[in-house]
């Protein structure tokens, strides 16, 4: 009976998906866009349920218009981040329902201006923010959380800037007061968020950076890093042989036993910011003994112990921090900051590659595997091709990644294109 009923759920599903994906009647605008009736069309990646990549659709959905104080972006890329794979497995606290179109930044040209929108003209290139919704052709977002990129900029740099820089300085200098001659910490040197906060480090003097990662990375990003270690070995003791009061600041993404290994190695006065649980995340769908794992394994924290041995931890969550406590007015400021950074050529965003619309699941597979080395990137214009010879499979197995991927032989599977 429970086979029974599986059945006919995913039978109803695929009966929904094909409702929402039937070709338009009418042929399409001079710009590539459809119409259904009265209303233009344009292709989105849209997560049809929870669960493994299956989930994902390449669909044609109503193009949206922009409301009062919103601007129409016309999308080049969009970024994708650890935090996506989360919420196509339903691993994130309150879940929106599905179907929805994942992704949370993105750039492009401005297409459309809302009532009382001012400061952008159309045609201005910028990057934003979007509450979901970005992984699509067309996204419309507040203005609030749209910004203006320099001209050297490629729209590619643009989507890989917003969630990985920004994360990295309210973490190091809005929660952790980074200054000269400090220590970090961070763990996953090689990904997005680990590549800005090592460039953002080196804009201050005689900060020491401690960054662990995959050894198949540390080639490629060891003159990022002061001292580098494989993800996998016993960092703290090689931490201490370095430092033996430990390091200033930790930046941990992975939660579980890093929790309290990152304490321990705290000086006084150490500040340890948790900002996501990419430890959670082990197969393909959402894993209940992994979530218990890593719950099991974090330090309870002691307010007395803190205080007697003078150390701060803290949690970051810079889609909270947007979306539902009302801070853009400080991330806008930030924003200003960093591109003043990136205009003096002090930073700049490292992309690992660019993924059609149609590859989104051979992407997801390739921050899964812990493969990319910067920021993956999906380029709305760039035609799918045939898989890279160092795809995510192969480089984790180089990797000698850990992980225990559930159901990868129908991860390899080609996202149809849909006309």
């Amino acid at each position: 009976m429970a086979k029974e009923g599986v059945e006919k759920a995913e039978e109803t599903e695929q009966m929904i998906e094909k409702e929402a994906i039937k070709e338009p009647a009418e042929g399409g605008g001079s710009d590539g866009s459809h119409r259904l009736g009265d209303a233009q069309e344009m292709r989105a990646v849209v997560l049809a349920g929870f669960g493994g990549l299956n989930k994902l659709r390449l669909t044609r959905r109503a193009m949206p218009e922009p409301q009062d104080g919103e601007l129409k972006i016309r999308v080049k890329a969009c970024g994708l981040n650890f935090i996506d794979l989360m919420v196509r497995q339903g691993n994130v606290d309150n879940p929106p329902k599905t179907p929805l179109v994942p992704g949370f930044e993105c750039s492009g040209i401005v297409e459309a201006l809302g009532d009382s929108v001012k400061g952008y003209e159309i045609g201005d290139r910028v990057m934003a923010f979007v509450n979901y919704n970005a992984w699509a052709e067309v996204v419309c977002t507040p203005v609030e959380f749209v910004y203006k990129i320099p001209d050297d900029m490629s729209f590619s740099e643009a989507a890989a800037f917003p969630m990985n820089f920004v994360t990295a300085y309210m973490m190091l200098f809005e929660v952790a007061n980074l200054r000269e001659g400090m220590s970090v910490l961070v763990h996953s040197a090689g990904g997005g968020v680990g590549q800005a906060v090592a460039q953002l480090c080196s804009t201050i003097p005689n900060v020491t950076v401690f960054g662990t990662a995959s050894t198949f990375k540390h080639e490629a990003i060891k003159d990022s890093v002061t001292h580098l270690f494989d993800r996998n070995a016993d960092y703290v003791q090689e931490v201490k042989r370095i430092s033996a009061e430990g390091v200033d600041i930790v930046l941990d993404c992975l939660c579980g036993d890093n929790t309290g290994k990152g304490l321990s190695l705290l000086k006084p006065l150490g500040t340890y910011i948790l900002y996501g649980s990419s430890n959670m995340v082990t197969g393909e769908t959402k894993s209940f003994f992994s979530f218990a794992k890593s719950w099991w394994q974090v330090e309870k924290v002691n307010p007395i112990k803190l205080y007697e041995e003078n150390k701060v931890i803290a949690g970051f969550s810079l889609l909270n921090l947007l979306f539902k406590q009302g801070r853009a007015g400080l991330i806008r400021r930030v924003v200003d900051r960093l591109l003043g950074l990136y205009n003096q050529k002090k930073i700049k965003p490292v992309v690992d590659s660019l993924w059609a619309l149609e590859e989104v699941k051979e992407a997801m597979q390739r921050i899964h595997d812990r493969g990319n080395i910067g920021k993956l990137i999906l380029d709305v214009e760039k035609t799918p091709t045939p898989l890279m010879a160092n795809d995510s499979t192969e480089t984790s197995e180089a990797g000698e990644e850990e992980e225990d991927h559930e159901g990868d032989g129908e991860n390899k599977e080609r996202m149809p294109f849909i006309q």
